[in-house]
């Protein structure tokens, strides 16, 4: 787990890579925190203030870099390379807000059959990743709590965003991992961070 003053140091980082990028190109800023230097997997998200739309997320699922440096990265990605967005421009710097998810290594959610994932995923703990063939997708923790989704929804929506229908669950070459995040978000642009505890939900 990761202090509050950290995920802080995460969020400023991220910002700053973004600001950095438009005066003198992408550069990793280094860091003396021991556990910023430790590999985790993260995703930077962006998104619209005070409307709260999304404006870009990208990450790494896996634990491939260290901390510090993945979210640089993730955050020049997710304002630069989301080909679902235009890139970023100066001005809108000052209208997005900045979201830090630090996520576990991500688990195989082992079934006999896969009417047993409804019972082993939990709404407002775990994230989402699943694979079957080519097709790949990931959904982070707090999506299936913000569209206030049940299990099976969190599940149809993960087949969509891999491009796959919701029969693939079913699949059994679909395999499914599940992963939990520590999140640390601006409360406006430039603003306070906080820690997001996210609330579970019964559906």
């Amino acid at each position: 787990m990761l202090s509050l003053d950290l995920g802080k140091k995460l969020v400023r980082l991220a910002r700053s890579s973004i600001e950095r990028s438009f005066k003198e190109g992408f550069k990793v800023e280094m860091v003396r925190e021991k556990k910023l230097k430790e590999k985790r997997g993260v995703f930077v998200t962006l998104r619209t203030f005070p409307e709260n739309r999304l404006r870009g997320c990208i990450g790494f699922p896996y634990p491939s870099l260290p901390l510090y440096e993945a979210v640089q990265k993730a955050a020049y990605s997710a304002a630069f390379e989301d080909f679902r967005f235009t890139p970023l421009r100066k001005e809108e710097l000052e209208k997005i807000t900045l979201e830090i998810s630090v996520l576990s290594k991500p688990k195989l959610i082992k079934v006999k059959d896969a009417s047993e994932y409804f019972k082993k995923i939990e709404i407002g703990k775990d994230g989402l990743i699943i694979q079957n063939g080519p097709f790949s997708g990931l959904l982070l923790p707090q999506v299936p709590i913000e569209m206030n989704w049940s299990v099976e929804e969190f599940l149809e929506n993960l087949c969509y965003k891999a491009n796959l229908t919701p029969d693939f669950i079913w699949d059994k070459n679909t395999k499914i991992w599940k992963f939990q995040a520590q999140i640390f978000t601006e409360t406006k642009p430039k603003g306070e961070i906080k820690e997001i505890k996210l609330i579970k939900h019964g559906k």
